[in-house]
Formats: structure tokens, sequence, C-alpha cells
């Protein structure tokens, strides 16, 4: 790859990619072939992965909130038939935030099982230096995992949200309007004032809105599991390394403190080399 692209031109495309520009437009834009734009993002994505794995440990996390968001690979599950490619059908990404320094420590890609939630909450877990508190929704499937991977050393509450009946005349996609949250206390003694999922959600929207893949009523998804993970893998290390968060002033894993100095699009191609 790097004999086909220059540095500059490389640090274009992921740069574009990570902004959640479709590949098509990055090709309209800089005149280069969208399947080396796709080799290219798919080579940094799973070398951001590894940066990610090697760099988010002894973690100082006081707060975590998890949850998982919906995607696709090649075809929703009601539309795939047998025959279909046993890779087609609906994807989760599984993902935790650091309520504090907006930090994203760990994340899994997989279906929404109970196995799904052990193996992703094991991963958060190992990445931790000291105990936290952990904030998820109503999904039973966290109960299980934490109470298996953490015990009783850990802090944990739900906020469950009870939504309204939507209207006949509303569209389609429109969000249900919530009636009423409540916050239980399922293990230790968290702060029932700090159970929230904001942030979780707040990356929800940002995760949608910068990979094209996830971006809603869209022709844009993924057609193989290995593109989808790696473009999985850029967007967070992007996040984490690379995007200055408007209220911290700085990237999240320096107030982390995971590095010193904010990281160019060129330093994190470099890591990921």
């Amino acid at each position: 790859m790097a004999n086909v692209l220059n540095t500059d031109k490389q640090i274009a495309v992921i740069a574009a990619l990570a902004e959640g520009s479709a590949i098509r437009s990055i090709e309209r834009m800089t005149g280069i072939h969208r399947d080396t734009i796709m080799r290219l993002g798919v080579r940094v994505g799973q070398g951001c992965t590894r940066v990610l794995d090697a760099t988010m440990r002894d973690l100082p996390c006081q707060r975590l909130e998890l949850d998982e968001i919906w995607g696709y690979i090649g075809k929703k599950d009601v539309n795939v038939h047998p025959g279909d490619d046993p890779q087609f059908g609906n994807v989760w990404t599984w993902c935790a935030i650091d309520s504090d320094t907006k930090l994203v420590p760990s994340f899994h890609v997989g279906d929404r099982s109970h196995k799904s939630a052990v193996v992703f909450v094991q991963d958060v877990a190992s990445r931790m230096r000291n105990r936290v508190q952990i904030s998820t929704d109503g999904l039973r499937a966290y109960v299980d995992a934490i109470e298996q991977t953490f015990g009783t050393d850990v802090d944990y509450g739900q906020i469950v949200k009870v939504y309204g009946h939507e209207e006949a005349d509303q569209r389609r996609y429109s969000p249900p309007e919530v009636i009423s949250a409540e916050k239980i206390i399922v293990t230790g003694k968290p702060n029932v004032d700090l159970i929230s999922t904001s942030y979780i959600e707040r990356l929800n929207a940002t995760t949608r809105l910068h990979m094209r893949r996830l971006t809603r009523l869209t022709h844009a998804f993924s057609k193989k599991r290995e593109n989808f993970v790696a473009a999985v893998g850029l967007h967070f290390a992007y996040y984490n390394f690379v995007r200055r968060h408007n209220t911290l002033r700085c990237t999240p894993a320096m107030a982390a403190g995971v590095t010193r100095d904010f990281w160019s699009v060129g330093d994190l191609l470099e890591a990921a080399a």
C-alpha cells in the first residue's frame, strides 16, 4: 500500500474516513480508486485495533457507562436467506466510555447474546486499575456478565427507561417518548445520582455521525465483517487519540493520561503501521 499512495494521500484518505466521508465520496474528491481506499482503511483500521489493545491498559477510570449499537453486514436479519454468506446479518458493537475523561477503553463487535456480553465485560475489567462504578440500561445480559466478571468488586447500577406507544402518524424512525426512568442498584454501593447512560448514548450518536457504515437510512454498509471491525477500530482510535473533545480541551487519551500530546492523523498512521 505504501508503494501505491504517498504519505500525504494516505493521511487525506484516513482523515476523510474518520470524519465520516463515504468511500465513493473520497474517490471523487481525491481521484484515488475506491478499492485502494478500502484496502488502506482496512489495513490502518486493523493496526488501530492493535494500538488500542496495547495502550488501553491499567486505566484509572472511576465511572463507566456501557451500551451496544446496532448495525448490519451485507443484509439485515429480516432479509437473510438460507445459503447467504454466514457473516451477513445484524451486528452489535458493544462499547464503554469513561464518564470523566470520555475515553473509550474497550469495544467488541459481536451479536447481542449473553456470550458477547461476557466477552466484552471481561475485556473492560482487564483494562481497569481501580474499582469502578458501572452504569447500563436494563439489558439482562449486563447483569449476568458483570456478576460473572466482577463478582462483588464493583458498584453497578441500571437506569431503566419506560417508553410510550408510538403514534400512528409518526415517522417510522421517530424515537418513542420516554415516560419515566428508574434507577436500580444492582451490586455494591453506586452513587445513585451518577447512574446514567447519557455519555454512552451521546457516544453512539457520535459514532453514527463519524462512521458511515452505521449512519441510518443510507446505502452505506459493510459487506464483509473484516471491513466492519476495521472501521470500528479506526473510528475509536481516531476518537481517543486525535479528535479534540470540546469540554476537555484535549483528547480523551490525554485526559486519561494514556498520552501526553495531541496526535495527528499522521501519528495514528505511523502507530498503526
